[in-house]
């Protein structure tokens, strides 16, 4: 196989052929429920990948990401910046090369007090994922 036959066409991919996406054909998108943050799926289903997916988050200077749950758990590494981690009430400042565990249901929120924005990654089991805001009471 050439290196070609290994690469993302961002097509539906065989689960049984490896897989190589080059970065300049990632795509970010901004997540609507949080002004700064942005997303995109680096593996996942559409990438031939059946059980995990792993997705890289960037979160900008000042951004906040609203309280809220998922009904699956995440772990995530922490790649760059500096920034607040809330989970089940306890908040905790993070920054590159630490890891966290979100289990399923648990509240948690994000806050950049940095000037650098911050970038992490996350692997979730693949399929779908309610995500609910808590509001604030």
């Amino acid at each position: 196989m050439s290196e070609s036959d290994a690469t993302d066409d961002n097509a539906t991919a065989d689960p049984a052929t490896p897989l190589i996406r080059r970065a300049e054909d990632i795509e970010y998108e901004p997540v609507d429920a949080a002004e700064g943050l942005s997303k995109a799926v680096l593996v996942g289903e559409d990438h031939g990948a059946e059980n995990l997916a792993i997705r890289r988050f960037t979160l900008a200077p000042g951004a906040e990401v609203p309280k809220h749950t998922n009904e699956i758990e995440h772990e995530q590494y922490v790649l760059a910046g500096e920034y607040v981690v809330g989970i089940d009430g306890e908040e905790h400042t993070v920054q590159g090369g630490d890891a966290l565990h979100v289990p399923a249901g648990a509240v948690h929120w994000y806050r950049n007090e940095r000037d650098l924005e911050g970038a992490f990654l996350c692997a979730v089991p693949t399929g779908d994922d309610a995500i609910e805001l808590v509001d604030e009471e």
